[in-house]
Formats: structure tokens, C-alpha cells, sequence
């Protein structure tokens, strides 16, 4: 039995006529709407109105029960005004309620319908849109630069423009108030803007559609910042930053040594600040791409260190040096000159202990020189056959002191072997001038007056070599003139000396060594030079003459002339030179 037959059916509260008559008005609608669907003889719509009319008294019924159930004990005084008024039937327009119901879903329906198709429409344009997208997408930018709706190449082409504009030729460096610079181009620093192009180009792309459509779509509202990577040579940068290290004002201090004359001094080293050189790297490369280091110094990273320990055995392996003996080929002519050795005076144990023995701000280590056997200037002329040229001047050998000074002066040069490249020092050749080395008293000149002094006369040894060295073409490094025109030379032609303060020096400028000959005997002091000739040898001419005279001064100049093959190829000035007359 249906729900609405049952609600029918339910025996009222009360047996008022009203409730008598609603029930048998409900059981001849029932009788009459069964029989006539039976029969077939109501429409459709006929049907439709007597199931709302029953609808209605359904209704009627429920609210009836519900008041009841409401107000128990006041059932018996309810009046036949309230009867009526629950059972009263109320005309409602069912179809066209239920039409307009109908129709507004049916447009709710298309409209969601409508709404879903073109999101779907949208959706599938906006991925084909992306799928055949060849530029980066909207708001995509690469450290600051955006470079939305570029190619690949053009973000690139565009990214390498702004990076040589932006960074500097240098960046800086900091340690607390210590600065200092690096070179971009020495470190080889290069910023990958291809990778970060492709990465930019890659955004909305790697996905699946709904995935990539999202991305594109969160771009919009949210830009992303594609990030640089720098590169550097590590090995370049690693050296600029351990050179760095060094300077630091607070930096560690190695332990060090120095020779002075005889003697090795070695100081301990102090505890201090070094560079992390890998996480410093790490650091400038960083500062580098991402433009930091236009306006800030990289902060160097550095770490605390202790020194090492000083290694005496270390240090011996350094400065220990055999001598080599000097030796020369003949074909081809080469001349290998001697060299000293080098070696603690005390044993290793000994410098041991005396670093060890107490704590000093320095240790003083003596030292020997050992010397070979066989030196430069103990190879023959056979090793050097060629000679060069050759100058001589007069003495007198009356004078016996001069001549023993000339002798001495001589003696010390004589032999002395000048490798390619290497400097004459006469001073340094021959030595202190002292009583104790044999020299004598002899006529010097001292302010603008000629006066007896220890070493008189070597200074016509110094300008013989001076115009030998002319005629070989060597190098002239410096000479100066005397007061007064010598007896032994021209004007223009000498080279005096002083021990502590002036010297004659000269270089070999030939590739290959030169030995100096120098003899005194018999009032003729005479230099020669030997070697290998070459074949840009030149034949040489001095030039000299005075220019001009006063009363108490002469004035002269000097000119080295070359000539090939006779011609004359060159012309040079030597000196211009101002003498006091006597």
C-alpha cells in the first residue's frame, strides 16, 4: 500500500462530521481513480490533477496529525473554524510550478554545459597555443632582465649585452679595512648565459599539458627569476688568492731566511689569518652572477693557521750548493763558467740546536763558500779564439809605487771571464784599495789638485779597459771622466773610478764569452779581449776631440764609429766631457 493511502487511511482523532466527510471524500476519489485508470478513460493530464488534488490532502492530513501531536491535551476544544482552516484546500498551479522548475534546470543545465565546453575550448587553444610557442613565455626574467616572449638566441644575444655592460673589468676584494682587486679577464670569469636561456625557454614546457598550462598561467601573476652560474679558472684564481693571502695585514707569517754576507738569518714565523681559498671561489663566483659584485666587495673567507715549524734540514737542502768547475767545447766553441758552492759552516745538528736551544725573534746560521777547482778564468785562450781587441797606454817606470799599483790593479783583472749578458764592475773586480792588499801611495787627483792617495794610478788600468771594450763594441754601462785631462789618454778617452762611489762598468752583449787579458810591464800597460767572432762583427773607430777651451776648462767629445766592408754604418756619441786645466 502506497505512502499516501496509508496517510489516508489513518483514523483521525477526533469523529467530528468534517473528518467523516474527508475520509469518504478520500475513498471515492480512490474508487473513481482506480476505476477509471482501469478503464482507461482519463487523459493524462486529468490524472496528473487528481494525483496534486490528493497531493493537497495528503498535506492537509500531515499538518493535522502534526498539530495533534503538538497540543494533546487541548485536542477536544478545538473548534470547527480551526478544522476548517487546517483542512481548508489551497489551490496551488503544480504544472507550472513543476514547468518553471523543469525549465530552470534545463537552462541551468546548457548553461553549465555551455560553461564547461568553452572552458574545455579554451583550455585545448590555449595548450595548442603553448605547444607551438617558440619564444619564452610571459613574465620570465634572468637575474633582473626579463626576457619574456624572446627566442632562445635573443634572450642569449640580449643576456651577453647586458652581463659586458653590467660587470666591472675588476672586482674587490675585503678582509676587514684590507682591499684589494681582481682581474675578471686574468680569472678567465664567464657567466653560461646559453644554459640560462635554455632554462628559461624549458618553464611551462616540461610538463604535461595541464602541468605546462599551470606553469604559463602562474607566470603571469608570479614572475620567475632565472638565476646565473659563473665559471672561473680555479688554478688562476686559486694563485691570485693564495698571493692575496700573503698581504693580508693580519695574516699567518711563514718562517723565512735571507743570506746576508756570510751569514743565513732565519726568523720563526707567527700565527695568523689565511684565505679558504675554496670557499672564497665559491664566493666570487656567486658575487659574479648575480651582480653583486658591481657595488660590494666579495667578503674574503679566511681561517685561522698556525705557522710551520722551522725545518733546518729543509733549509740546508735549499742553500747547499757544490761547486762546479768551469769547462768550455770547441765545436761549437761554448765556454761553461765555474760556480761556487754553498753550505753551512756548522753541521745540520748544530743549526739544529741552536734554533731549539732558546726562542729569539731570529737565529743567525754561519755559512762557507766552497769553490771549485777548476774556475772561469783558468781556461786558456784556446777556449776563446778570436781576439777582439786590444789598447794600450805608457807609464812611467820610474815610478815605482805607481807601477806597483798598476800591477795589482792588473793582476786582478787578468783572466776574468764575462759570460753572455754579464756585467763588468771594476770596482768589484779589483777590490778595495787598501795597505793591507799591497797598494801604495801614488799622485791622485782630489779636488781640482793632485795629491798622493792610497791606490794612485789605477785609473789608467780602468781607461785602458774602457777603450778596449770600445773596440770590442761592448756595451758602455757607466763611465765618468777626471777632473783633469790625464797624461795616459785623450780627452774623452779615460775612465776614472773611486772605490764606494765610482765605478766603470761594462756588458758583454755578444753571444758568447769574453776573457779579459790585462798586462803591465816594461812602461806599457796593454788590455786585450778575446771571444768568437760573429759574422755582424763591425771594424770600430774612436773619435775624439776638444770643442772648446777657456781659461780654466777644456771641453771634449767622443764618438764610437762603425763601419762593414769599409762604409761607414753608424756614427754614435760616447760621452761629452768638461775638464779643469791645471
Amino acid at each position: 500500500m502506497s505512502k499516501k493511502n496509508q496517510l489516508l487511511e489513518k483514523e483521525l482523532p477526533s469523529e467530528t462530521s468534517e473528518n467523516k466527510e474527508f475520509i469518504e471524500n478520500k475513498e471515492n476519489l480512490t474508487t473513481e481513480n482506480t476505476l477509471q485508470n482501469s478503464e482507461g478513460k482519463n487523459t493524462t493530464d486529468e490524472i496528473i490533477e487528481e494525483n496534486n488534488q490528493i497531493e493537497e490532502i495528503v498535506e492537509n492530513v500531515e499538518n493535522h496529525e502534526n498539530a495533534d501531536n503538538s497540543d494533546t491535551n487541548s485536542s477536544n476544544e478545538v473548534s470547527s473554524d480551526n478544522s476548517d482552516t487546517k483542512f481548508k484546500k489551497v489551490k496551488k498551479p503544480k504544472k507550472e510550478k513543476s514547468e518553471k522548475v523543469n525549465k530552470a534546470l534545463s537552462i541551468l543545465k546548457i548553461a553549465l554545459i555551455s560553461i564547461v565546453t568553452i572552458i574545455l575550448l579554451a583550455f585545448v587553444i590555449f595548450t595548442i597555443f603553448n605547444m607551438f610557442n617558440s619564444n619564452i613565455v610571459s613574465g620570465i626574467q634572468i637575474q633582473g632582465l626579463d626576457v619574456s616572449g624572446m627566442s632562445k638566441s635573443d634572450a642569449k644575444y640580449q643576456l651577453d649585452n647586458y652581463i659586458t655592460e653590467k660587470l666591472p673589468e675588476e672586482i674587490k676584494v675585503k678582509h676587514g679595512d684590507f682591499e684589494a682587486t681582481i682581474s675578471l679577464s686574468q680569472i678567465e670569469a664567464n657567466i653560461d648565459t646559453k644554459t640560462a636561456s635554455e632554462n628559461a625557454f624549458k618553464v611551462g614546457r616540461e610538463g604535461n599539458p595541464f602541468q605546462n598550462d599551470y606553469q604559463v598561467l602562474k607566470t603571469l601573476f608570479n614572475n620567475v627569476n632565472i638565476p646565473l652560474t659563473a665559471s672561473v679558472n680555479t688554478d688562476q684564481l686559486t694563485q691570485n688568492l693564495q698571493e692575496i693571502s700573503a698581504q693580508l695585514p693580519d695574516g699567518v707569517v711563514q718562517s723565512s731566511y735571507f743570506q746576508e754576507d756570510n751569514n743565513l738569518i732565519v726568523t720563526p714565523g707567527k700565527a695568523g689569518f689565511v684565505i679558504d681559498t675554496e670557499a672564497t671561489i665559491e664566493a666570487i663566483k656567486n658575487s659574479i652572477s648575480s651582480f653583486s659584485c658591481i657595488d660590494t666587495p666579495v667578503e674574503l673567507i679566511v681561517k685561522e693557521e698556525e705557522p710551520e715549524a722551522i725545518d733546518i734540514e729543509k733549509i740546508h737542502n735549499e742553500i747547499y750548493k757544490e761547486p762546479v768547475n768551469a769547462y768550455y767545447t770547441t765545436n761549437p766553441f761554448t765556454v761553461y763558467p765555474s760556480e761556487n758552492g754553498l753550505d753551512f759552516k756548522i753541521s745540520v745538528e748544530e743549526a739544529k740546536n741552536l734554533i731549539t736551544s732558546e726562542v729569539k725573534e731570529e737565529y743567525t746560521i754561519p755559512l762557507k763558500t766552497l769553490y771549485p777547482s777548476v774556475t772561469t778564468s783558468m781556461i786558456g785562450t784556446e777556449a776563446f779564439p778570436d781576439q777582439l781587441s786590444s789598447f794600450s797606454t805608457n807609464y812611467s817606470t820610474r815610478d815605482a809605487d805607481r807601477t806597483t799599483n798598476l800591477r795589482l790593479a792588473a793582476n786582478k783583472v787578468n783572466g776574468t771571464v764575462l759570460m753572455p749578458g754579464e756585467t763588468f764592475s771594476y770596482n768589484k773586480v779589483v777590490g778595495r784599495r787598501t795597505y793591507a792588499a799591497g797598494f801604495k801611495d801614488a799622485a791622485v787627483y782630489e779636488n781640482g789638485q793632485v795629491v798622493d792617495g792610497i791606490g794612485g794610478g789605477i785609473c789608467q788600468i780602468s781607461s785602458t779597459i774602457y777603450n778596449a771594450a770600445i773596440y770590442a763594441n761592448l756595451d758602455i754601462v757607466t763611465r765618468s771622466n777626471h777632473q783633469f785631462v790625464p797624461s795616459y789618454v785623450t780627452a774623452s778617452r779615460d775612465a776614472t773610478v773611486v772605490y764606494g762611489s765610482i765605478d766603470f762598468q761594462f756588458k758583454n752583449n755578444r753571444n758568447y764569452p769574453i776573457k779579459i787579458m790585462c798586462s803591465v810591464s816594461g812602461g806599457v800597460a796593454t788590455v786585450r779581449i778575446f771571444g768568437l767572432k760573429q759574422d755582424d762583427d763591425y771594424d770600430v773607430e774612436i773619435s775624439s776631440y776638444v770643442t772648446g777651451q777657456t781659461s780654466t776648462a777644456t771641453y771634449s767629445e767622443a764618438y764610437k764609429i762603425l763601419k762593414k766592408n769599409g762604409k761607414v754604418v753608424s756614427k754614435v756619441l760616447l760621452s761629452k766631457d768638461t775638464y779643469k786645466r791645471h
